[in-house]
């Protein structure tokens, strides 16, 4: 099996092209836009010209099938709403190269996906969520984006072209590629990194509604800001982490949004999001138990009423040991001594699949640790490296 390099990137730079940000190398393709329907129907053609069965499912994940049972590869083609051109993308062209190499050679088969909406515009990965089961796709369909459009909404403009769920009982194990989307491989000057977990999450919406009211009349004493509100939880609840998280523990308010926003008028309401991360379930629920007690809280001592979004969330995985032991055995002989083994501290749609079948996962470096951002980069040599590490790994798997 030797995969074809210039081809490999040359299909790269060409899925780039779909939703180009006009900055960089980054992209604007969000999931269920115009830009991830067209990159999709460009896959669909790639995978059916590498003689695989091209199979849409209700989500709109996009699969290329292989005959028999098979190996699945990929990762997801959507975007975040400024993202770079190799989160996700990098693995569904690099598990098509494979496909293309291992059916020229005779090796083993290998089935191709690209899952939809990983990016969480309406949840937390959700295309592998509801092809998995953590979510069916009736609960699913109720989830609504940052602009109040539903999810069934969105997927209705591919519902024609969809089928049934594709049966999971047809692939032996799913690896994925990825770029690290973290500093360490790059500041190590290493090449490879095998995954040996990747860390649970936790994400929801918190409400707080106060009054609104005139920005010039109102006494600071009698205001019910929700802006207040949202800033008094955010400088809480840092400390009432404190000696409960570790090093390796992460949260965010990564999305706020204030009613009516506008300079002149106290904000009578303020939606914020919460997302927390770590590798350690009960830790992610005592986490939880924080947030809601801080909230209740500031709630209280401010005079708002409180609103607890949906929890979304998925528990920490490891990887399989014997997917896991063809990659690092294939590491050592790419990149001999520059590869290591390391968690995944970024959310990634094995995790889902993990629930299914035996999951595995690789990265390569990222430039400066920059993802979910215009300017993520990984050199060309170290994306060729990682592919090569891919297909010699399904090759000692079959």
């Amino acid at each position: 099996m030797t995969p074809n390099a210039d081809r490999f990137l040359s299909d790269l730079h060409a899925l780039r092209g779909f939703g180009a940000s006009g900055v960089g190398k980054g992209v604007v393709r969000p999931a269920y836009s115009e830009a991830d329907g067209a990159a999709r129907d460009w896959l669909a053609g790639r995978m059916e010209a590498a003689g695989l069965r091209v199979h849409r499912d209700p989500m709109g994940n996009l699969f290329g099938l292989a005959e028999g049972p098979s190996l699945l590869l990929g990762s997801h083609s959507d975007s975040q709403p400024e993202g770079g051109w190799l989160d996700g993308a990098l693995g569904v062209v690099a598990a098509l190269e494979v496909a293309r190499a291992a059916r020229a050679a005779g090796g083993p088969p290998v089935s191709v996906v690209s899952f939809q909406d990983e990016e969480g515009r309406f949840g937390v990965t959700t295309g592998s969520a509801v092809w998995s089961g953590q979510i069916s796709l009736e609960e699913a369909d109720r989830l609504t984006d940052h602009a109040g459009v539903t999810l069934a909404e969105a997927r209705a403009s591919m519902a024609a072209r969809a089928g049934d769920f594709v049966d999971p009982a047809r692939f032996r194990g799913f690896i994925e590629m990825h770029i690290e989307q973290g500093p360490v491989l790059d500041s190590a000057g290493e090449r490879i990194g095998v995954v040996r977990d990747i860390v649970g999450i936790r994400d929801m919406r918190i409400t707080f509604t106060g009054q609104q009211n005139h920005a010039g009349t109102t006494p600071m004493h009698l205001r019910r800001d929700a802006f207040q509100a949202v800033a008094a939880f955010n400088a809480r609840i840092n400390e009432r982490f404190r000696n409960v998280v570790t090093p390796a523990t992460v949260w965010t308010v990564g999305h706020v949004s204030l009613h009516p926003n506008a300079s002149s008028i106290v904000p009578g309401r303020g939606v914020f999001s919460m997302q927390w991360r770590d590798g350690e379930s009960d830790r992610l629920a005592r986490m939880e138990a924080i947030i809601r007690e801080t909230a209740e809280e500031v709630a209280g001592e401010m005079g708002m009423d409180l609103a607890f979004g949906p929890m979304l969330g998925l528990e920490p995985v490891a990887m399989d040991a014997r997917l896991r032991g063809a990659l690092e055995a294939e590491a050592e002989t790419v990149a001999p001594g520059r590869w290591r083994v390391m968690p995944s501290g970024a959310l990634h749609d094995a995790t889902n699949v993990a629930w299914l079948m035996p999951v595995a996962m690789l990265f390569v470096p990222s430039i400066g640790g920059i993802s979910h951002a215009f300017e993520e980069d990984t050199a060309e040599p170290d994306l060729v490296t990682g592919l090569e590490v891919l297909a010699g790994a399904v090759a000692r798997l079959g």
